[in-house]
């Protein structure tokens, strides 16, 4: 499978690369990651990759800007967690989404088993449903 994917930076300057984000953190994680990204990259064609170097998370988006990212990969040593902008909002039925945010929350992963998850595409496909709404306006 090919990725095509565009990396764009917010601070405008030589952006960090998701393989050099992923290397400040243990293998696990970073194996994790590259799931992770797959997982994204397969349910949301033609989303863009965005870094940002001042927090080492990456985005993912229809654009440049902060409003226009869906999700996030948030890294901690420990694993990563799937930020989800406007996930306060989201049915959650199955109670992924953690986080105090009004607007922002996340879910938490530790394997590449919880990608397998049908609850969290279905948080995937909100996230994408609540962007589209929003920019259809």
């Amino acid at each position: 499978m090919k990725l095509y994917l565009s990396s764009i930076n917010f601070a405008k300057k030589m952006s960090l690369l998701f393989e050099d984000i992923c290397l400040q953190y243990p293998e696990k994680v970073s194996e994790l990651a590259f799931l992770t990204r797959a997982f994204l990259f397969k349910h949301l064609p033609n989303v863009a990759e965005i870094t940002d170097d001042t927090a080492n998370f990456i985005g993912y988006g229809f654009g440049s800007r902060y409003k226009d990212i869906l999700v996030t990969m948030i890294f901690s040593k420990k694993g990563l967690k799937l930020g989800f902008n406007k996930g306060a909002s989201f049915p959650d039925p199955d109670k992924l989404l953690k986080g105090s945010g009004k607007v922002h929350k996340y879910a938490e992963l530790r394997s590449a088993d919880d990608l397998s998850n049908p609850a969290l595409l279905k948080l995937l496909n909100e996230a994408l449903r609540a962007y589209r709404e929003q920019n259809n306006k």
